[in-house]
């Protein structure tokens, strides 16, 4: 039987009890159609989110390269107002990052109140990447699991709610996808000779993503595992979780000036 998508917080599990080809119930068709008609449900609950101004989402998408973290941005976000969207894509940290906590240029990145973050790549690099190279070790990454978690209940606590996503494909997808890459002159300036050493550390980059899936699983900022080897089953997952979180947060727009009705434009 498979695994739920959510796993609960606290439990043990392993990544390879996951099907990254999984399709459950969906189809192809009837999910492109329920994607489309997300769509405007998810402009209107953004546009009244951004209108309240009180609180604040944030959605972390993680996996290893090719899992579709842009696909997710580019298909599921595409019909919000940008104004109330604030991307981030994280990538080797600078200098002047460096030489602060893990966590400071994560925290300079939180959305703004009213406005939907998105975080491609994040925090959690610096658990995964950073473990499979050695430069932490075991000690370090546990403390720093700890410090995430403290991290991410700060901010539920100060209204941002977290959707955290794994978008988890199989090591044969990868090698399709690249070679994909390599084929379409529109998408050769994403391959990098760095992505071939980061396959060959495959194993260790899972075994690592899986640690830190099970040990930041927490009640308030839950993981969810997607199977990502089918394209439009991701987006739709994705979709679904978004639409439903929005729905329950249930923004509302704020009350009007009370004397509204006596102005007279002329």
């Amino acid at each position: 039987m498979a695994q739920p998508l959510t796993p609960k917080p606290g439990s043990r599990f392993e990544l390879a009890d996951f099907d990254p080809a999984d399709k459950g119930d969906d189809d192809k068709e009837r999910a492109l159609a329920e994607l489309a008609e997300h769509g405007p449900k998810l402009d209107e609950l953004a546009y009244k989110l951004y209108a309240e101004n009180r609180r604040s989402l944030l959605i972390v998408l993680q996996g290893m390269d090719t899992s579709g973290k842009d696909g997710v941005i580019r298909h599921v976000l595409t019909g919000i107002d940008p104004q109330s969207v604030q991307i981030t894509s994280f990538k080797q940290p600078s200098i002047e990052e460096l030489d602060h906590s893990f966590l400071w240029r994560i925290h300079m990145a939180v959305p703004r109140r009213g406005n939907i973050g998105v975080f491609n790549r994040s925090h959690y690099e610096d658990v995964v990447v950073v473990k499979v190279l050695g430069l932490i070790d075991q000690n370090e990454c546990e403390r720093r699991y700890r410090v995430i978690n403290e991290f991410e209940r700060m901010l539920v606590e100060g209204g941002t709610t977290i959707l955290k996503f794994f978008l988890h494909i199989s090591k044969e997808e990868q090698l399709e996808r690249l070679k994909s890459r390599l084929e379409d002159p529109t998408k050769r300036w994403k391959f990098s000779p760095t992505d071939v050493e980061m396959r060959k550390s495959w194993d260790a980059h899972q075994a690592a993503y899986e640690q830190a899936l099970v040990h930041c699983n927490t009640e308030h900022a839950p993981w969810h595992i997607i199977p990502s080897d089918r394209k439009w089953r991701r987006n739709v997952i994705v979709s679904r979780v978004l639409l439903k979180t929005l729905e329950k947060l249930n923004p509302q727009f704020p009350r009007e000036h009370p004397d509204l009705d006596k102005i007279v434009l002329e």
